[in-house]
């Protein structure tokens, strides 16, 4: 089972937390699912952080109570998607961290599981999809050992979303063939990124966010591209990159686009 479930909050009043937010959200996230943290050696979360208008000051974040604020928390394997899918939320109930309280307006639920992605882009051969416009919505870095590199390099973004994908899933696709065949036959054509970076704990991590566009090679094997295409949709729920737990790595589908509508 996988789930993505956004949700839309409110403040009644204006509300500051330090940009470090990130870690206690995810604690009271991860109290409420029942769910430890640093129990698991592959999260099976991940979650945006508050997405929206806040007003930025030194080291806090302002929060207003006329905008609306989205959240994201997604579900990779079967226990962690229960949990979020049976967690309470209605106009009553309130998101309380750091002194801080966000009302719950609304919820919308994306359920799949890896059946059903696997047969919908691979198992049932469709016609292979070319060219992938991917948006990141939040800060997306790679570690490379001490270092964090904040470029969409292809090799890194399949590897991160393969991993993951072998880890939880039933259907295992491959390892580092695989990968080194993805990233030779899947480069990017096209981006337009910036770098932004985010407090985790104590200190800054440099990211990149912006478009990037994806095209599979002509010479691509229909299954390559198919597999491809699995990996993309996978990244919805998964994430790209490090500390995706904590609201980096947030990966949107801008647009998909098949050999006949090129």
């Amino acid at each position: 089972m996988l789930i993505r479930s956004t949700w839309t909050l409110q403040v009644s009043e204006p509300t500051a937390l330090p940009r470090s937010y990130g870690l206690e959200l995810v604690k009271q996230l991860h109290q409420r699912l029942g769910i430890e943290l640093g129990s698991e050696r592959v999260p099976s979360t991940t979650c945006s952080g508050l997405l929206g208008n806040a007003i930025a000051a030194g080291d806090f974040l302002t929060f207003s109570p006329d905008q609306q604020y989205h959240l994201s928390l997604c579900g990779l394997q079967e226990t962690a998607s229960k949990a979020i899918a049976t967690l309470p939320l209605d106009s009553s109930i309130t998101l309380d961290f750091l002194g801080a309280s966000f009302h719950i307006l609304d919820r919308e639920d994306e359920i799949t599981s890896y059946e059903n992605l696997y047969h919908t882009c691979v198992a049932s051969e469709p016609d292979p999809i070319k060219r992938f416009d991917l948006r990141f919505t939040t800060p997306t870095s790679f570690a490379q050992n001490r270092l964090h590199l904040p470029l969409p390099l292809p090799s890194l973004m399949f590897r991160s979303w393969l991993e993951r994908w072998n880890h939880f899933a039933p259907v295992y696709l491959g390892s580092d063939e695989l990968i080194e065949y993805l990233a030779t036959s899947v480069p990017i054509t096209r981006h337009n990124i910036q770098t932004r970076s985010l407090t985790v704990h104590s200190g800054r991590i440099t990211g990149f966010t912006g478009h990037v566009s994806l095209q599979i090679l002509h010479s691509t094997e229909p299954l390559i591209a198919n597999v491809t295409n699995l990996l993309v949709e996978y990244a919805r729920f998964a994430g790209t990159g490090m500390k995706t737990r904590l609201g980096m790595g947030q990966t949107k589908i801008q647009s998909q686009i098949t050999e006949d509508e090129k």
